[in-house]
C-alpha cells in the first residue's frame, strides 16, 4: 500500500510502497481518508524532534488523522464508522503506571510511544490499524475536518490544566494573547475569543497576509513581535490574563512572564532547541510571586481532550477551517504539503473520500 514517510537515509518525505497491516485482536483496521501537516512533522523530518520505530529503516509520518473502520475485527466499532486516532502509545510489551491510570498525556519523555513522531509508525498511509480504546468517533459531517481533532485536542488540554491553575480563587480574565499565528494559532484564537471579551495573536509577517486576514475575521487584534515584543504588549496594547504560546521561540516563555496580568497564567507549548541568554531572575521570580502570575508546560493530549475537540468543531464556522487549509496534496505528489512559503498555514495529504 501507498504510505509518505522518512528514511534514514532520505532527508525529505517521500512515497513509501509497504505491506497493508493487519489488525491484532482488540484493534480495528482504518482506512485513512485525510493526514495533516504540522511543525512536528517537519522537525521530525529534520531529526530534530522524535525517533524511529526500534529495528526499522523508515517511518511513516503523520499524527493528525482521520480515516473509517474498514474492518472492526470485533472491536465493537461499526463499519464505515469515521474516527481519529490518539497519538501516544505504552512502549511495545511495556506498561507503566501513567498508563495503567488512563493519564498517557502525563507520561515524561522516554516512558511512551507516539505514532509517527518518536517509535511509532504514523498514519499517513493508506490504511493502519489502532486499539479501539484509541479511537476516537466523529460525525460523518466532520470528515473532511477531522484532521483537526488533534491539534484542536492540544489547546483543550492546555486550557484546562492552565484555567484550572486559577480555580482556587475567584479570576474574571478578560484578555488572552496566542503566540503564533500557523494554524494551531488560528485554531486556538477562535476557541478563545469565544470565552474573552478582547483577543490577540502575535506573529512574524508583512501584511497582506492570509493568517493576519483570519485573525482579523475572528475578531482578533494582530500584533507583529518585530515591532512589539512580547514583553512590551502591556505598553503596546494591554497585560493579559492569558497567554498561550505556540512557537517554540525561547524568549517567549521569560517574556510571558512581564506580558501577563496580576493573577494571569501563560500556557507553554512550543519545543525550542537549547538556546543561552541573560536574564534577570531576580526581577522573573518577583513578578511571578508577587502578582500570583503562573507557567504552565503542557504536551499531547488524551481521549477525553480528544471528546471535547469533537464537540469544538462541530462549532466552528467552515469559513474558518476552509481558509486554513491552503494545500491538499496527494500520496503520489506530496511534496506541495510539507513545501513552506507565506501562503501556506494548513496542509492536508488526502489519501480517500468518505
Amino acid at each position: 500500500m501507498k504510505a509518505v514517510g522518512v528514511t534514514r537515509d532520505g532527508d525529505e518525505p517521500e512515497l513509501l510502497d509497504i505491506e497493508r497491516p493487519e489488525p491484532d485482536s482488540g484493534e480495528a483496521l482504518v482506512r485513512t481518508l485525510r493526514v495533516g501537516v504540522d511543525g512536528t512533522d517537519h522537525e521530525v523530518i529534520a531529526g530534530a524532534h522524535g525517533g524511529y520505530p526500534e529495528g526499522e529503516d523508515y517511518m511513516v509520518l503523520g499524527h493528525e488523522a482521520v480515516g473509517v473502520v474498514e474492518d472492526p475485527n470485533g472491536t465493537g466499532l461499526d463499519e464505515g464508522q469515521v474516527v481519529v486516532p490518539t497519538v501516544r502509545r505504552k512502549p511495545d510489551g511495556e506498561t507503566n503506571e501513567y498508563f495503567r491510570r488512563g493519564e498517557p498525556d502525563m507520561a515524561p519523555e522516554g516512558e511512551y510511544v507516539e505514532r509517527g513522531i518518536v517509535g511509532g509508525h504514523g498514519y499517513m498511509a493508506e490504511y493502519f490499524t489502532s486499539p479501539a480504546d484509541f479511537l476516537v468517533p466523529i460525525p460523518d459531517s466532520l470528515a473532511e475536518y477531522g484532521l483537526f481533532v488533534e491539534p484542536i485536542s492540544i489547546t483543550e488540554k492546555a486550557n484546562e490544566h492552565a484555567f484550572g491553575t486559577r480555580e482556587p480563587f475567584e479570576w474574571r480574565p478578560e484578555s488572552a494573547c496566542v503566540l503564533g499565528n500557523g494554524s494551531l494559532g488560528l485554531l486556538t484564537l477562535w476557541m478563545l475569543d469565544q470565552e474573552f471579551d478582547r483577543t490577540y495573536c502575535v506573529g512574524r509577517r508583512d501584511r497582506p497576509d492570509p493568517t493576519i486576514d483570519i485573525i482579523e475575521e475572528i475578531g482578533g487584534t494582530y500584533v507583529d513581535s518585530r515591532e512589539t515584543p512580547v514583553d512590551e504588549l502591556p505598553e503596546a496594547e494591554e497585560s493579559m490574563d492569558y497567554i498561550y504560546e505556540a512557537t517554540g521561540f525561547a524568549p517567549h516563555c521569560l517574556q510571558t512572564v512581564h506580558a501577563l496580568a496580576p493573577n494571569g497564567v501563560g500556557a507553554l507549548l512550543g519545543i525550542p532547541e537549547p538556546w543561552d541568554f541573560e536574564i534577570d531572575g531576580g526581577s522573573l521570580h518577583n513578578e511571578l510571586v508577587l502578582h500570583n502570575k503562573c507557567l504552565v508546560g503542557t504536551v499531547n493530549s488524551h481521549i477525553v481532550h480528544f471528546e471535547y475537540a469533537v464537540d469544538t468543531l462541530a462549532s466552528m464556522p467552515e469559513w474558518l477551517l476552509d481558509e486554513v487549509i491552503t494545500t491538499v496534496a496527494t500520496p503520489d505528489d506530496v511534496a506541495p504539503a510539507f513545501e513552506d512559503g507565506d501562503d501556506q498555514i494548513k496542509a492536508v495529504v488526502e489519501f480517500d473520500s468518505l
